[in-house]
């Protein structure tokens, strides 16, 4: 039997190979042999997750045709994967990726660090910030108090507790968007409730239009669902989305859904103007594509002159078009899984009853602690902290990489959680793999793409500041060097022990 289970073509190999652009050799460097260069290439796929493991690669001959190169550069670059463990084969059944013993599996996505690693990597794959004590601690107790008369039911509820529902209608009416409670349903986290949505509205091989670049793991949440992303390119820096983009894919691809994050997007950090999302909305109004608009930024602005935008919903006084996801994820904590979908009565309906064929409902004793947080204050003084935390991160971060890597390239955004960053010709994927022998995790650009964009960008979180935001960048300058010398050597730069 093959040890295969999925299938990479030769033509969709070569072409994410050509996505992994490397600065030009410099005076004295020596360019690797065409072999090494193919087989670092697949190496690094297989690690970054875009091609899988257990995938069967192309046979020689084909791979060399896609490539224009000759079949025994291929044989010898199969050859040496196979001695680094990186390939395995049987004659009869081809040659399929695998990964060495004691290597972890790579995944597309942007999965935390292991805690026990902290001492010694610098993360940053995570966009997430520690709890803002003491209002979590609170919080909690809070939601002890009031847990006992739950305690006496089944403890399921499909479309979250009623009191957390009209807590978060009241907070968009407060904003100017009359809210129902019928119009809530809270799911676990922003994940849970795109991954309903999209279950609800797009089958296995619908379109789903993503801005370009988008949020690495609602990316492959979409891909493992079986949908075709059609990406749609922002515009340049943090002016937001380009609008002619935009009229032209959901005319010509009418996708399904569109997916996009207006509020501080993820990885570039722009904020869209009013101007841009009410555009938006009668577009997707008039190609009939359901508009999902994540806001789980939305609070997160750490400029003190700057005036946000109404949200997308405000652009869809009849709630046809636009269904909105929130989260406590990233205003409060990742650990509080809350988060809530607002729509018009009927889809809220139709995604509580699949919900019975999912998890059932989201945990009671979070949603009252989420509740408690809106009810008393607590909320509001929580995510002032959060937003002064992030805002001396992304001040000394920022500081730390233009000193360190001056030819580095980004526009510094005025909220969010991250600074997305060209990277003076470099290969993200090469970068993020040399991070990992020198202490420094970081997402590389292409994981936040489709089909091998963005190779020449990494993605930088707000998550560290002082001194570990000085190292980080120290660590990224040596991983950098790494990459420019063309440094295959684990012991070329070695990791040290880092303590806050």
């Amino acid at each position: 039997m093959a040890q295969w289970t999925s299938a990479v073509g030769a033509a969709q190999l070569a072409r994410l190979l050509t996505s992994q652009q490397d600065r030009p050799a410099g005076p004295g460097s020596k360019r690797p042999p065409a072999y090494r260069a193919l087989a670092d290439g697949i190496r690094l796929l297989v690690l970054e997750g875009r091609v899988p493991v257990a995938a069967r690669l192309p046979a020689e001959r084909e791979l060399a045709l896609a490539l224009s190169v000759s079949r025994t550069t291929v044989a010898a670059a199969y050859e040496a994967l196979r001695s680094e463990g990186f390939l395995e084969s049987r004659r009869g059944a081809g040659s399929w990726t695998a990964v060495p013993a004691g290597n972890p599996l790579p995944a597309r996505g942007l999965e935390p660090l292991p805690p026990e690693a902290l001492g010694s990597m610098i993360d940053l794959g995570c966009a997430a910030l520690p709890a803002p004590e003491p209002w979590l601690t609170r919080a909690v107790q809070g939601a002890l108090e009031e847990l006992p008369p739950y305690a006496h039911t089944h403890g399921d509820y499909p479309a979250g507790l009623p009191a957390l529902r009209s807590m978060i209608a009241d907070r968009y009416t407060a904003r100017g968007i009359p809210t129902m409670p019928e119009q809530i349903m809270v799911t676990t986290g922003a994940m849970g409730a795109i991954d309903a949505i999209c279950h609800l509205f797009a089958g296995r091989g619908e379109r789903i239009a993503v801005e370009s670049p988008s949020y690495a793991n609602i990316l492959q949440l979409m891909r493992e669902a079986g949908a075709r992303l059609v990406p749609v390119a922002m515009a340049e820096g943090l002016a937001g989305w380009d609008m002619d983009r935009w009229r032209q894919v959901l005319r010509e691809a009418a996708p399904r859904i569109a997916y996009v994050v207006a509020d501080f997007h993820n990885p570039t950090g722009a904020l869209a103007d009013e101007d841009q999302r009410r555009r938006l909305v009668d577009a997707a109004r008039s190609a009939g594509t359901v508009l999902v608009a994540d806001e789980t930024m939305s609070e997160l602005w750490l400029d003190e002159d700057l005036e946000m935008p109404r949200p997308v919903c405000a652009f869809d006084p009849a709630g046809s078009t636009v269904i909105t996801v929130g989260s406590a994820s990233k205003a409060f904590w990742a650990g509080m899984r809350i988060g809530w979908v607002r729509a018009a009565p009927d889809v809220i309906r139709s995604l509580v009853a699949a919900r019975a064929y999912a998890d059932l409902g989201t945990p009671v004793l979070e949603q009252l602690a989420v509740n408690w947080l809106l009810g008393t204050g607590g909320w509001e003084q929580a995510v002032d902290l959060r937003r002064g935390q992030a805002r001396e991160n992304r001040d000394a971060l920022v500081a730390a990489v233009r000193r360190e890597l001056p030819e580095w390239e980004y526009e510094v955004p005025k909220g969010g959680l991250t600074l997305w960053v060209r990277t003076g010709g470099l290969s993200g994927s090469r970068l993020a793999e040399a991070g990992e022998r020198v202490g420094v995790r970081v997402p590389s650009g292409p994981r936040f793409g489709v089909d091998g964009a963005f190779e020449g960008y990494v993605r930088l979180p707000f998550t560290v500041g002082g001194a570990v935001a000085e190292e980080a960048a120290v660590r990224l300058a040596a991983a950098a060097r790494l990459v420019e010398s063309g440094g295959n050597g684990a012991a070329a730069e070695s990791v040290r022990p880092f303590v806050a």
